[in-house]
């Protein structure tokens, strides 16, 4: 379980007082669901508020205690039937999958004039991951590829 100093928690209880509750235990109490929305709620947010509908109040401060200890979070704050946690950000690596294309691409684009005694005009353009340029200086969309159902069957 994390540990705060008094300080600390003072200020995240400042930070929590406009937060909305994101995690509802409702009846069956703390079941796995519940605890794996409030972890994914700390990985992403960091304080979150927790909203228990019960009335049993000793059942209330035992599953705080159960969050903090489990989820390896700081007990924040404790007020009737919310709850209070924290629980430093974990930063998240973003990999790419396989599937995503090429990213934006900047291109220069060169036109000769119509007379040919002029200057030609240079334009510098984004293009997406599926644009290409033409030999005329036109931006087209790739399509996809067509297939052909009988080698997709004899493969």
């Amino acid at each position: 379980m994390l540990n705060l100093t008094p300080d600390e928690r003072r200020a995240l209880r400042a930070e929590a007082h406009p937060l909305k509750p994101i995690v509802l235990v409702g009846e069956a109490g703390l079941t796995e669901a519940v605890m794996k929305e409030i972890e994914l709620g700390l990985d992403s947010h960091g304080l979150i508020k927790v909203r228990v509908f019960g009335d049993d109040r000793e059942a209330r401060i035992e599953m705080y205690e159960t969050i903090c200890a489990q989820l390896d979070a700081a007990p924040v704050q404790h007020i009737g039937k919310l709850l209070v946690l924290y629980r430093p950000k974990k930063e998240a690596e973003k990999t790419r999958t396989g599937k995503t294309g090429k990213g934006m691409r900047m291109v220069t684009i060169v036109k000769p004039s119509a007379s040919g005694t002029k200057k030609p005009s240079v334009s510098k353009v984004m293009l997406k991951g599926n644009e290409r340029v033409t030999e005329g200086g036109t931006i087209k969309r790739a399509k996809k590829r067509q297939s052909s159902t009988k080698k997709a069957i004899l493969s």
